[in-house]
Formats: structure tokens, sequence, C-alpha cells
């Protein structure tokens, strides 16, 4: 008995670890999609392909070998199907339906939340997790077909931006890129940006630091400036460089 129970026990450490593996091959084929972007489809595929890994694990009776082939087929189809739903319009909408317009010119569409299955309290609670309280303050509301309600306000509602108060709208000349973690300089972001190491040691002078082992973390800003934060004092206590 206790030999039975040794047996399943390492078969079941095996086949956790070859479908953990597998799965973790295969996430990264099927891409972001099913994160970013999870429709209906996604959710179906994602959440099948989790239950024939959890099936092979854990179900000795069920053979290993057609456990894996049917993760590769569920990849394979959900490949398929994305490949050809970016071609063709028809099938894209077959797969995961169109946005439904919810509020129209400012008026709710009772059509449209039928169709959506939604009543009128779920609607509210879309619009309050968008920042949105008042129905009055919407022009259109647009339920996407991953679940998420893209809300366009009325103009006299929505909050005004740089070009209407005339303030600098010049772009940026750098994103906010890691340059430092952990005391150790990343190179490859350096050279993404078009600096050197002279600059980033340049900047941290200025700013009284003078060993890169110092800072835990640094990052370039929009305007060439440099966020150093230092390693935690002997009380715990986080630093940041002036």
């Amino acid at each position: 008995m206790e030999n039975f129970w040794e047996v399943n026990f390492w078969q079941i450490v095996i086949r956790s670890i070859v479908a953990f593996n597998v799965i973790l091959v295969l996430a990264r084929i099927i891409g972001k999609k099913q994160l970013s972007q999870l429709t209906f489809f996604h959710y179906i595929t994602g959440i099948t392909i989790g239950s024939i890994a959890g099936e092979i694990t854990t179900q000795i009776d069920t053979p290993f070998f057609d456990g894996i082939v049917a993760l590769l087929c569920w990849t394979v189809l959900t490949l398929t199907v994305s490949f050809i739903a970016m071609k063709s319009t028809k099938i894209r909408v077959l797969v995961d339906d169109r946005p439904t317009i919810l509020i129209q010119n400012g008026v709710i569409n009772q059509h449209g939340l039928k169709k959506a299955r939604l009543h009128i309290d779920e609607l509210a609670m879309l619009l309050r997790e968008e920042g949105v309280f008042s129905f009055d303050e919407v022009h259109y509301a647009v339920f996407e077909t991953n679940g998420e309600l893209s809300v366009l306000k009325k103009p006299a509602r929505s909050p005004a931006t740089k070009q209407d108060v005339k303030a600098d709208c010049s772009i940026p000349p750098y994103f906010p890129t890691e340059v430092i973690s952990d005391g150790k300089i990343v190179k490859k972001n350096l050279i993404e940006l078009n600096l050197t190491e002279e600059w980033l040691l340049n900047k941290l002078k200025k700013k009284n630091i003078k060993n890169i082992k110092d800072v835990f973390f640094a990052q370039v800003l929009e305007n060439g400036s440099l966020y150093v934060s230092l390693y935690n004092d002997k009380k715990g206590l986080s630093k940041k460089a002036n």
C-alpha cells in the first residue's frame, strides 16, 4: 500500500513539472492576447487548456501523452482561429462579436442593453468604474468585446487638455526608462535611449552619489532628468536622492 501511494505521489510530481513547462511554452506561443484582450473566446480556450492541464496532472488514470496531445491541439486551434480572424472580418465577428453601443447621443440604448444582457444597475456600475457617476455626462458608451466599457463624455463634461489651455504640447525627448536596478546599470536601456554610462555617472555625481552600488533604482524621466532611489538605511527607511 505504501509503495502504491509513493508511486502515485512521484507520478503526480513528474506530471506536474512536465505539464507546468508545457503550459509555460504554450502560453508564450499563444502570446499576450489572452491577458490584454480577454474576449469570451479567449476566456473559454484559456479555461479549457487549464482544465486539461489539471486533468493530466492529478488523474493518474488519464494517459499523460494523450493529455499533452490535447493541449497541443487546443493551442493549434486557438492560434488558427486567431490567425483567420485577423484576416477575415466575418470570422472575427463570429468569434468575438461586435462592440455594443449602450449609450448613444446621451440616450440609453435599451436594445443594446438587452443584447449585452446587462441591466441598468450593471451599466451604472461600469460607468462608475470609469469615473462617471452621472448618466448626463455620457455622450457615447460602448460595451467592448472583452467586457470593458469605453466612455466618451459630452464636450462640456470632458476634462480640458493641454491644447485647450494652450500649455506646452511638445513631445518629450525620453520615455521613462529604468537605467539602474539593484545597484547595476541596465546597459541595454541606456543604449536604446542613446545615452552613455558617463552621462549617467555625471547625473549621479550631481546628486552626490559616488557609487552605483548605493542606488537601488534609477529612472530617466521624460524631460531627461534622473529619478534615483537609494537602498534603505539600517532602520528600514527608504532614501531618495535629491
